[in-house]
């Protein structure tokens, strides 16, 4: 199925994609052939999750900066999920929400794949990241 998803190789493509469709996110894995037999795990207890941990693509009502701003952060919060397993890819998909991962994630089954997110698409929605937002910035009481 990854094979048959189409690939969106510019940002703009994606911004278009999230402004009409909405409930969509992006996933870091190994695609959803592999994803359809389960949920994901949390690595710091193994506890299997009861659906797919997930990015929502479209912003929150209290979002006021550019969609794409938006989506760019999201892409990159989870990037080094395939720098650390080259088998992994980045893929837009919808589903129904089921609770939420230990990282606040939105969890989701009954997904239905869309598209799969180029490197190239990648590199632009990383640069624009990094000179959009003080990266790596967060609460000062944090582990």
């Amino acid at each position: 199925m990854a094979e048959q998803l189409k690939t969106l190789n510019h940002l703009a493509d994606l911004e278009e994609m999230a402004a009409s469709e909405p409930g969509l996110h992006v996933r870091y894995s190994e695609g959803p052939d592999n994803d359809a037999s389960g949920g994901s795990t949390d690595t710091e207890s193994g506890l299997e999750l009861p659906g797919l941990s997930v990015n929502p693509l479209n912003p929150e009502s209290w979002w006021t900066r550019p969609l794409g701003d938006w989506i760019a952060r999201q892409l990159c919060q989870y990037k080094h999920l395939q720098e650390k397993n080259p088998e992994r890819f980045a893929w837009v998909l919808r589903g129904r929400q089921v609770g939420r991962g230990p990282d606040c994630e939105p969890l989701l089954v009954d997904i239905s794949p869309i598209a799969r997110l180029s490197p190239a698409l990648l590199a632009e929605a990383e640069r624009r990241y990094r000179e959009n937002f003080d990266a790596g910035q967060g609460p000062e009481d944090g582990c």
